[in-house]
């Protein structure tokens, strides 16, 4: 394990952190991406932390060559701001395996907020050593949809809730320019992440995407050919009513360690659609969304898994197929074409699609 930082009181709170686990060896630090690089070749380390903002040498420029030359599972150490947000989902775009967030104020007094996301990441990649690597095989489709007139939406007569987490940012760039902007299902996606990175997140795929994908906001409806994020630090339901389907934001308790969480989705979803509803489990670690995607199967709805080998972790999929949850496998690189396939059917010679 190398952790790379520019602060020295960074260094050593991280190393303490990791140090505390028996299962994990600091075996150097670096106060830079360029001394960082020096290192790689003695300490051949299995994982790095690795700061976004650095003097000489930024955590952009340094993971592009750590993933370049030596291909090690990276993990980035990002502050709330709106720059470090932005820095930390092109990384993630670059192939690294994820990232914890600092404290804002007070680092040393609250250093352990971040102490069982970090440890528990750090295992995950260590374990996983492809991981963001597996990114490259699933590039972002990139376009200018968003230049495009996309139709309006209506009230749908099936929706499709997805909930993803570690290596979900590449999957869902890859995944969602695919599907049509008249895409027939409303679509709900719970992404683990904090708050000021979700809203940022949605924002970016909205540019690439036909349909348009945006953070959920109270009372916002959920239409045929829209993407609502579930906001980070919220949780996200729906509601059902005779004209119209909303989102129901939530400040409740963590559930799963998780907040937002799939299994509040799912099961919500499962209660207000039934066997229209939709659950699709993709990428991350844990078991978040298992029992809730049990809850749309026993209702009747379709129940989909992201395949072991284009995950870069296979936990919460992997925990759905331990619930019996999961009635289809899919691999990323055909889910669109499952998608469109499950839910569209041609109506007429113009495109005009419909629910099947």
């Amino acid at each position: 394990m190398l952790v790379v930082d520019d602060s020295a009181l960074m260094r050593k709170l991280i190393s303490q952190i990791l140090k505390a686990d028996r299962e994990i060896e600091v075996v150097g630090t670096a106060m830079d991406g360029v001394f960082a690089l020096k290192k790689i070749p003695e300490l051949k380390p299995d994982v790095i932390t690795l700061d976004i903002a650095m003097p000489k040498m930024d955590g952009l420029e340094t993971l592009r060559l750590i993933l370049q030359h030596h291909a090690i599972p990276t993990i980035m150490v990002s502050s709330l701001s709106q720059h470090d947000a932005n820095m930390t989902l092109k990384a993630l775009g670059m192939g690294a395996f994820d990232f914890v967030t600092r404290p804002f104020n007070d680092i040393s007094l609250h250093i352990g907020d971040m102490s069982d996301d970090l440890i528990r990441k750090v295992k995950a990649a260590r374990n996983n050593p492809r991981s963001g690597l597996n990114s490259k095989k699933y590039q972002a489709v990139n376009g200018s949809y968003a230049k495009k007139i996309r139709p309006g939406g209506r009230i749908p007569e099936r929706v499709l809730a997805i909930g993803i987490s570690t290596g979900g940012p590449n999957a869902l760039s890859f995944l969602l320019p695919q599907l049509p902007g008249n895409f027939p299902a409303g679509i709900l996606i719970v992404q683990h992440m904090p708050r000021g990175f979700t809203g940022m997140f949605a924002h970016r795929l909205n540019t690439t995407c036909q349909i348009e994908v945006k953070e959920a906001c109270e009372g916002d409806l959920v239409l045929s050919g829209r993407a609502l994020v579930a906001p980070g630090d919220r949780h996200l339901r729906i509601q059902r009513m005779p004209s119209a389907t909303i989102a129901v934001l939530s400040s409740a308790a963590p559930v799963n360690g998780h907040r937002p969480s799939v299994d509040v989705l799912f099961r919500s979803v499962a209660r207000e659609y039934a066997d229209s509803a939709a659950g699709l489990l993709m990428t991350g670690m844990g078991n978040d969304g298992a029992l809730g995607l049990g809850d749309i199967k026993q209702m009747g709805g379709l129940t989909v898994a992201q395949d072991k080998q284009s995950c870069v972790v296979f936990g919460m999929p992997k925990a759905a197929y331990e619930q019996k949850a999961v009635t289809t496998t899919i691999s990323l690189g055909h889910m669109a074409e499952f998608l469109i396939n499950e839910f569209c059917i041609r109506e007429d010679n113009y495109g005009t699609v419909a629910c099947r």
